[in-house]
């Protein structure tokens, strides 16, 4: 979901740095295999998370929704030379293809990944973090956040997608809709925590920046 013009549009993604090789492999393979590649971050925000990572500099990082991987890789771009970033999915299916551009990418000694519920997993990492990146099912994004809070050192980053969800966030809702209605009560929760810095981008799906004071 894009929310400017086109033409606008395409001149930011043109007038941003570009597209890695090794992501644009990613993507076509992502494609050409995988169910639902919509789901990829996609180059823009690719760019974008990659420059925040870089910005922060994390040693330790937590990635709540893998997919193909293509997320933890621009993550990795700005990691830390001894960080480590922890990144979690349900779908078994994917790990492969997953370690695969990992390896390619010479991060798979810095990416731990995971298989299964984030949430029985994520109170087994015994770190802190400084920065969180969740992308997983909208249903829970208030629970993850009620997991990671604890955990975040202080100026920590929690970054969270797909938080404009197509724009569904500011129509009628729909009460059968969960997904839109926890989103909705996670962006009031984000924005009420006086434990937080937040802003909400327009970028792509919606992307929240929240520091940890």
């Amino acid at each position: 979901m894009h929310f400017l013009p086109d033409k606008i549009d395409d001149y930011v993604v043109k007038h941003s740095q570009k597209e890695p090789t090794i992501l644009q492999e990613l993507t076509r393979e992502t494609w050409q295999k995988v169910l639902n590649p919509r789901m990829l971050s996609g180059a823009f925000q690719g760019r974008v998370l990659s420059m925040l990572s870089k910005l922060i500099q994390p040693k330790s990082v937590l990635e709540i929704g893998t997919y193909t991987g293509y997320s933890a890789l621009s993550i990795a771009e700005g990691l830390h030379p001894q960080g480590t970033i922890h990144t979690i999915d349900k779908n078994e299916e994917l790990f492969s293809l997953q370690e695969k551009y990992f390896e390619k990418s010479g991060y798979k000694n810095q990416i731990q990944q995971y298989v299964g519920n984030a949430l029985a997993i994520i109170p087994t990492i015994e770190e802190k973090f400084d920065l969180v990146f969740i992308d997983a099912d909208k249903s829970n994004y208030i629970n993850y956040f009620h997991l990671i809070i604890d955990k975040m050192n202080a100026g920590g980053v929690i970054l969270s997608d797909n938080v404009l969800w197509s724009g569904k966030v500011v129509e009628e809702l729909d009460p059968k809709d969960i997904d839109t209605k926890v989103l909705l009560d996670y962006n009031k929760l984000l924005n009420a925590d006086d434990r937080l810095e937040t802003v909400l981008l327009p970028i792509r799906d919606g992307l929240t920046i929240s520091r940890v004071k």
